[in-house]
């Protein structure tokens, strides 16, 4: 099976090495691309100087534009497998062997890395454990289907979800949206634990401000998504 590691990038200098070398080391059957999004910093200085694979996005298109050109490279180069990860080092790719398992042998769609299911490691802090915990119960509320951790950005999809992503992905904070999207085309979504991190380095682009943006804006897509 071809199986490909999708790391969206904006101003990770601090991480970006160590995100690679660990995937190389961990999951080295697993492809990677790397989508720079229009740095800033140094970021794509030391991609090209470490020779990693790189797609360069001349202009920024934010995390979900980021993260759809990943899926399309994955929907053209005919990837079975594709899984995204952040690239501050938050995600443990030594997890890719169980979520590849339980995406296979339960035949899902996508399966997403969840952090609260053992409840270990990093659990994020308390007022984003709120907005998990609302998009948890708006999601069971809508699909009667629980995702414990919504927001987790460690997700693994097969053929067909990558091509519904490659053509179609939410811009803005997509994770909860684009679940809601495979929930109601009555795809198979499930979660397998993981123990996240606190990221490496650098800064989360996520302020108080455009968190009271991000819980208006993405719980209006998934009320308009279950009812299209």
């Amino acid at each position: 099976m071809k199986k490909l590691v999708i790391i969206p990038a904006y101003n990770e200098k601090d991480n970006i090495i160590s995100t690679v070398k660990e995937i190389e080391k961990e999951a080295p059957d697993y492809d990677y691309i790397i989508i720079n999004d229009c740095s800033t910093d140094n970021t794509l200085d030391l991609i090209r100087y470490n020779g990693y694979d790189v797609l360069n996005l001349p202009v920024n298109l934010g995390i979900g534009g980021a993260v759809q050109t990943g899926y399309f490279y994955a929907y053209s180069h005919h990837y079975d497998i594709a899984v995204q990860i952040d690239a501050d080092g938050q995600h443990d790719v030594s997890y890719l062997s169980a979520m590849e398992k339980h995406l296979l042998e339960n035949n899902c769609d996508m399966v997403i890395g969840s952090r609260f299911i053992d409840k270990k490691g990093f659990q994020s802090s308390g007022l984003r454990r709120i907005g998990i915990n609302f998009f948890n119960h708006l999601l069971f509320l809508l699909f009667r289907i629980r995702i414990t951790d919504p927001t987790s950005g460690f997700r693994m999809c097969n053929q067909r979800t990558i091509a519904m992503f490659a053509n179609e992905y939410p811009r803005d904070y997509p994770e909860p949206e684009s679940t809601a999207r495979l929930l109601r085309h009555k795809r198979k979504v499930e979660e397998e634990a993981v123990i996240m991190r606190k990221r490496r380095g650098g800064v989360s682009s996520i302020s108080m401000m455009r968190s009271v943006y991000y819980m208006f804006k993405v719980t209006l897509a998934i009320i308009i998504e279950r009812f299209r």
